[in-house]
């Protein structure tokens, strides 16, 4: 399993955003040039994020970017899906999907829930505090 580039991104910004914590507001332009990431592709991380309610937006004086809740309360999870939709790594883990050609002949198809579900819960151990804290370190 490999991460988009732009779920990826939004690590890398939510990270970048949650050391303003405590400092204030920062903006999209900030971000981008504090994470070397291109302004446009900050624009439509940020506006993602914005829309799943990771960041909340603010404009005039004083206005711009800060964390919706604090980053102890956000996880690599959150991020993901966020950018890149529900986790799922097989599209029968989606109860709604009946694409798969083997769907009713599969003996693998009842452990995929449970592997899913592990993954998303290593996902959700990871605090937005601790990526920020070992982006720092790098």
């Amino acid at each position: 399993m490999r991460l988009s580039n732009l779920a990826d991104y939004a690590v890398v910004t939510m990270s970048a955003a949650a050391r303003h914590c405590g400092g204030g507001r920062t903006s999209a332009s900030e971000l981008a040039m504090e994470t070397g990431l291109p302004a446009p592709t900050v624009q439509k991380v940020v506006s993602k994020l914005t829309a799943a309610g990771l960041l909340r937006s603010s404009r005039g004086a004083g206005g711009g970017l800060q964390l919706a809740r604090p980053a102890a309360a956000i996880s690599l999870a959150d991020i993901v899906e966020a950018v890149e939709g529900p986790i799922a790594l097989t599209s029968c883990v989606d109860e709604a999907r009946h694409d798969c050609a083997l769907e009713g002949n599969c003996a693998v198809q009842p452990h995929w829930p449970v592997v899913n579900t592990a993954l998303r819960s290593a996902l959700a151990g990871i605090s937005l505090v601790q990526l920020a804290q070992i982006e720092e370190l790098a």
